[in-house]
């Protein structure tokens, strides 16, 4: 994924902002893409069939960091355990690696190998909704918006801003190859869905419980924030709980794919297990 990138960028001026959205893109864990391509496994496409589309992925999910960490968003000044982008540079050029990110994802969706014209256009459409104002920058928006509000947001309406800010990237990277190789995406969908969900809960655990330094960013902004979370809805071993049958629920979700799907079981398991 990390060639694959590289390769986009060959070329471009000795920059500073070229030198940013390198910096964006490095590192991370790389959950998104890594689902694109297991999901295209699963069809039996090879890792270059779906490669461009990972990679796509991987700098959209890197743009919506580099805003979000800006000051007039999260205001944050320590991303997977470095300085942030407006922080190492400076706002101006975190904004416009941000902006050359997301363009970049959607030249990426380009690649004729990723299949036909049609092919391309749907995963093109479906990146756009996933991350515009019915997805990602919605859930941005509301987790804005409850940082203000008079009264905390209940369950619900958490559930929902994630399923938005979190859930919806997530979604997109797994029903991804099954759009590559013409194939009912349903299952896929059904699985990301609970995937998200548990993801964002064990950031909230990890936000209560986590080691900074592991984490790689700043941890308790939510809570002396006085923002709804899982944990504080749920307590933690609620939250713990519903992280775990949601785990349940996804895995359940890949039956029809038998053995072929253990390597997707394993990394929603992963995902509550994790410590960054």
């Amino acid at each position: 994924m990390g060639a694959r990138l590289d390769l986009a960028l060959v070329g471009h001026a000795d920059e500073p902002v070229i030198h940013a959205i390198r910096y964006a893109v490095g590192g991370g864990k790389r959950l998104r893409g890594f689902l694109v391509l297991e999901t295209a496994a699963l069809f039996g496409l090879p890792p270059e069939r779906a490669i461009s589309a990972a990679a796509a992925v991987e700098c959209l999910h890197a743009y919506s960091l580099v805003h979000d960490d800006l000051p007039a968003m999260d205001d944050d000044d320590l991303r997977r355990g470095q300085p942030t982008v407006h922080v190492k540079w400076d706002e101006a050029t975190a904004v416009l690696a941000g902006d050359a990110l997301q363009t970049l994802s959607f030249e990426l969706l380009c690649d004729p190998v990723l299949g036909s014209g049609d092919t391309r256009i749907a995963l093109v459409r479906g990146l756009a909704a996933a991350s515009g104002a019915e997805g990602m920058v919605l859930g941005q928006a509301l987790d804005i918006a409850a940082e203000s509000a008079s009264t905390p947001l209940t369950l619900d309406q958490i559930t929902r801003l994630q399923a938005g800010k979190t859930g919806a990237l997530i979604r997109w990277s797994a029903e991804a190859g099954a759009v590559i190789a013409g194939a009912d995406p349903a299952p896929l969908r059904a699985y990301a869905t609970a995937l998200g969900l548990a993801f964002q809960i064990a950031d909230d655990i990890l936000d209560e419980t986590g080691d900074e330094a592991q984490a790689g960013k700043r941890l308790h902004k939510d809570a002396d924030a006085g923002k709804a979370t899982f944990v504080s809805l749920l307590g933690l071993e609620g939250a713990r709980h519903r992280a775990r049958a949601l785990v349940a629920e996804a895995t359940a979700h890949l039956a029809p794919y038998g053995d072929k799907a253990q390597t997707l079981i394993d990394a929603a398991r992963f995902v509550i297990a994790r410590d960054s």
